[in-house]
């Protein structure tokens, strides 16, 4: 399989062994001598090990400073015709009497020529071969308009045989085309047989790869994985169905195209982002579930854009046509609170019998806003709970599915961000199906200034997931690479990708004019016959269906779609919660409302906070050796413990240990939050003495517990968050918290924010539980590092200020129970301890929004007594209130009125919660009893969050202290 790997070919005359493949096209440009030695002797070049040695001369060739000194010399050397057992020699011998003996041994020393020339020649061909693996797709038939290249490019490789004039770009000449050559290792075009002629090599080569199927996958570096996807679609034959697959595929293409027709139909001035030209995505979509079934999936988790989504709710999810339908009607009235959302962004959750299995299948597509690739990320979260949850480690049982549009897979960096954590241990799911339905076209932007890189799925090639692009207009073809891509995930559980080379029948939506900018396109796709009629032909024509079973299966749908329509005018109401993309089963009561409105205490037993403090502080596994300064850290800890006091960090561990002893899964995801970025949690411990020795002692706690997993993230925000947020949807038992590394860093995220946390509920009666850890403090850190924004979250909250609700018994959890998200700003550990363990205990779920500190991770000050978190207490409370501030001006306030023994002046942080406005930098709201108004203390105005200056950030805060303490400075001010 390498250039220098020797190969075993006999050549009938003599029975003689040949080795050693070169690169022939240099041969033949650079007029190189071979020499030729047996490797019989040479076990490293024989075996699997030749695949590797492959691998390293193909990379050598392209740049000999690519591989090590070591291999450069040996390619070199035996580039030179040294043979293999000296090739590693720095100084060789005279190599002339060499070849001389060698040719001689193998008895054709009076003819080396015409035996260099018939190992060239087999060289040649596996050259050749191998330009067919590797850049065969470039002249494929994709585009079913035949109009557009698929890669942009018209170039045509060189080095394939479009014309016989190639040929000699391998030294052959048309006469070598009846020569029998005998078949490499590195191909199986031909199936049982080892040698074929020049002809049927190339015929089959281009049958594999230049048709309607091209295959990207020689990037990847494993050649096990190479080999694989060689063998499924070059052996001969392959690509086989029976006729009852036929018929199959053929009602589905009926069900999908009938579907778009019947809309367009009874609402032709609707938008509804049809699947019209890409039709042939709703078999693809079912055979991927049916072959998924078929090697144990039990769960499958989808994602998608809206174009086609509401023919995949009819037709693969299996939604009730009537509820579909129903939602064109401008009288339908809302029955849930809340904005709703348009009928092509819902999701749907359905559990039905696999009809080609016979088995349990559930299918889950998740709601997604208009942000098209935003869903990526959620929908990977929600597949890695489900298999958390159900021990689906290798993830056998639970799957995913991810769509794409050509010109959002190519240019969405959360795409880039999804696929970075497909092979991270805490963010696996063992491998992801993506489909790409490839208009060509981005609304009216041509794929040529939508994008830099040939095929718009090239992203994909970052991670080493194959793709498989394919045309649409060739329902076998797409089914073939369906199967294979199910059958690559199970085998490799790593990502594929299914590039569906389509078009766009209509507009961006149906009410769209896309000849004004894409005239010649439009012009083609008018006159292009529907893939329905096409395959139908082809099949009445070999007889596989009669034309009369064709038009029948057409009346049935259509039959199916009109008794649908007629119940669909019985709906009056519009329920979102039958289109919950995530029940929660048995949380909420039968119309899916919390079965109470109040919430226990939420301390927890001395003994249980002593025990959890003697746990944080050591170290549970023997002879694990910490670092010095770790050590002091833990025993700070239980010094702690001793004297009943928690400072921020032992206050979370206090409410991750408590909640997963009573079998609540927690999971705390985010940059460096193993360690904390302020150096402040050390929830994994690093042996300093064994390489990738750790220790996680909150798994150490109790004999029963539920695991805690806490993982760094790669260096994103976007996918990261989406991810944590899909992890919350899956189940209410569990408390998932992502922590930004400072907290203005969720800015970088804020279209997860926007679009799922804020108004997830309000548009999808989703509930959800996530937590987000924001660190904030106008510490001089800079207008980066200090504020986490708080009045935008305040902005984003939906109380209405000027509503002040009743007052009874349950009022506290009522008023959280109307938010759409808790924001909260901790003055105490005590407060934060109590505030997650509430999330919990909660009869609902709320986003949780929790400013924390940084520098009062380390204050002495910032502590708070066991007495604040023992059983019966909720949240610390007071009830005189002087200065309203965030928690850090808060302690700097305590501190200076302690410095100045203004004692008779209290400043506390209020816990803010939605509805209470505020401007998030350092700020006071001063209360002045003497005329019982608020007045503000703070910055002024400005775009920056904070300076960037140390001395004018000190300036500002003693200007800050200065004014709170001194009321007469608002002597003559208007408010």
């Amino acid at each position: 399989m390498s250039h220098l790997r020797f190969l075993v070919a006999t050549l009938k005359p003599h029975g003689i062994q040949f080795l050693v493949k070169q690169d022939v096209a240099r041969k033949v440009f650079l007029q190189r001598q071979r020499y030729v030695s047996s490797g019989a002797t040479e076990p490293f070049l024989s075996g699997s090990n030749s695949n590797y040695v492959e691998e390293m001369y193909y990379t050598w060739l392209e740049n000999p400073k690519s591989v090590h000194k070591s291999w450069d010399l040996f390619f070199r050397n035996a580039n030179a015709g040294a043979p293999p057992g000296q090739a590693y020699q720095t100084h060789l011998p005279d190599l002339s009497k060499s070849r001389a003996l060698l040719f001689q041994s193998h008895g054709l020393a009076k003819t080396p020529g015409k035996a260099e020339k018939l190992v060239e020649d087999h060289l040649a061909v596996q050259s050749l071969i191998r330009a067919y693996q590797i850049r065969g797709h470039h002249v494929a038939q994709l585009d079913p308009l035949g109009i557009l290249d698929a890669d942009l490019d018209s170039f045509v490789p060189s080095d394939l045989i479009t014309t016989i004039d190639k040929l000699g770009l391998y030294g052959l000449h048309e006469s070598d085309l009846d020569k029998v050559f005998r078949l490499p290792t590195i191909t199986f075009i031909g199936g049982d047989e080892t040698a074929l002629s020049l002809r049927e090599i190339i015929k089959r080569l281009e049958n594999t790869y230049c048709q309607h199927i091209g295959l990207e996958f020689m990037f990847i570096n494993d050649v096990e994985q190479c080999q694989w996807i060689r063998q499924k679609f070059e052996t001969p034959g392959v690509m086989k169905f029976t006729n009852e697959e036929k018929r199959t595929l053929l009602a589905r293409l009926v069900r999908s195209m009938r579907f778009e027709d019947f809309l367009a139909r009874k609402w032709s001035s609707e938008k509804r982002f049809g699947l019209e030209g890409c039709e042939v995505m709703i078999p693809a979509l079912k055979t991927i579930i049916d072959k998924s079934s078929e090697m144990g999936a039990e769960y499958v988790i989808m994602g998608m854009p809206h174009r086609g989504r509401l023919n995949v709710l009819a037709n693969v999810i299996r939604k009730e046509l009537e509820q579909i339908f129903c939602q064109f009607d401008p009288k339908l009235e809302a029955a849930d609170e809340g904005s709703g959302d348009v009928k092509y962004h819902l999701g749907m959750y359905h559990e039905r019998i696999n009809r080609a299995t016979n088995k349990n299948i559930t299918l889950s597509l998740v709601a997604n806003p208009s942000h098209l690739e935003a869903v990526n990320p959620v929908v990977q979260g929600k597949t890695k709970a489900e298999q958390f949850y159900r021990g689906d480690t290798e993830g056998k049982k639970v799957m995913s599915i991810l769509l794409h549009g050509d010109a959002a897979f190519a240019g969405q960096g959360v795409v880039y961000e999804t696929f970075h954590l497909s092979d991270l241990p805490s963010y696996t799911t063992n491998g992801t199906i993506h489909v790409v339905v490839n208009n060509q076209i981005g609304f009216t932007t041509d794929p040529r200034m939508a994008r830099s890189s040939p095929y718009p799925t090239d992203v994909a090639r970052v991670v080493n997931a194959p793709i498989f692009h394919v045309n649409a207009d060739d329902p076998e073809a797409v089914m073939y690479v369906c199967n294979v891509a199910v059958e690559w995930r199970n085998t490799f559980n790593k990502d594929v990708v299914v590039d569906l080379v389509c078009y766009r029948r209509r507009g961006h939506n149906e009410m769209d004019e896309p000849m004004f900018t894409q005239p010649l396109m439009y012009k083609q796709i008018h006159k292009q016959v529907p893939v329905l009629k096409k395959y139908a032909d082809k099949l009445i024509a070999d007889g596989t269906v009669t034309l009369q079973e064709f038009e029948e299966e057409i009346a049935k749908y259509d039959k199916i779609c009109e008794e649908a329509y007629t119940r669909s005018k019985d709906k009056k109401i519009l329920h979102i919660k039958h289109w919950l993309d995530s029940p929660w089963p048995g949380f909420f009561n039968l119309n899916g409302e919390p079965k109470s409105m109040t919430c226990p205490p939420t301390g927890i037993p001395e003994d249980m906070l002593n025990h959890i403090g003697n746990g944080a502080s050591s170290v549970p596994l023997e002879g694990f050796k910490i670092h010095g300064g770790l050590s002091r850290i833990l025993k700070g800890r239980l010094e702690m413990t001793k004297n009943r006091v928690v400072d921020w960090a032992l206050g979370e561990y206090m409410a991750f240990g408590s909640l997963l002893k009573e079998g609540i899964h927690v999971r705390l995801s985010g940059q460096d939050v193993e360690r904390g970025t302020f150096s402040h949690r050390h929830h994994v411990l690093h042996d300093q003495e064994v390489d990738k020795r750790t220790c996680v002692p909150m798994n150490h706690l109790w004999e029963q517990q539920a695991p805690y997993t806490v993982c760094n993230s790669s260096l994103s925000e976007y996918g990261v968050l989406g991810f944590e947020l899909g992890f919350a949807m899956a189940s209410p038992n569990a408390l998932v918290c992502w922590e930004a590394q400072f907290g203005d860093f969720h800015n970088t995220a804020q279209c997860i924010i926007d679009q799922f946390i804020s108004s997830g509920q309000a548009k999808w009666v989703r509930h959800n539980g996530i937590v987000l850890l924001l660190p904030h403090g106008m510490e001089g850190m800079g207008p980066e590092h200090s504020s986490a924004r708080p009045e935008r979250f305040l902005q984003m909250s939906n109380d209405d200020s000027d509503a002040y609700p009743e007052f009874s018994a349950d009022f506290e959890v009522s008023q959280l129970y109307e938010c759409n998200w808790i924001v909260v700003n901790c003055s105490t550990p005590a407060n934060y301890f109590h505030v997650l363990r509430r999330q919990i205990l909660l009869p609902f779920r709320k986003p949780l929004i929790i400013f924390t500190p940084k520098s009062l991770l380390r204050h002495p000050e910032a502590k708070s007594s066991f007495d604040e978190m023992v059983s019966g207490r909720s949240s610390y409370k007071c009830c005189e209130l002087t200065s309203i501030c965030m928690q850090s001006a808060c302690q700097t306030i305590y501190s200076e009125s302690d410095s100045l023994l203004y004692n008779q002046k209290h400043a506390i942080s209020l816990q803010i919660s939605s509805g209470a406005r505020t401007g998030g930098m350092r700020a006071s709201l001063s209360w002045a009893k003497d005329r019982r108004v608020f007045l503000y203390v703070g910055r002024e105005p400005a775009a920056a969050p904070a300076t960037g200056n140390k001395n004018a950030h000190l300036v500002s805060l003693r200007r800050f202290l200065d004014t709170v303490f001194n009321l007469e400075a608002f002597e003559g001010k208007m408010f």
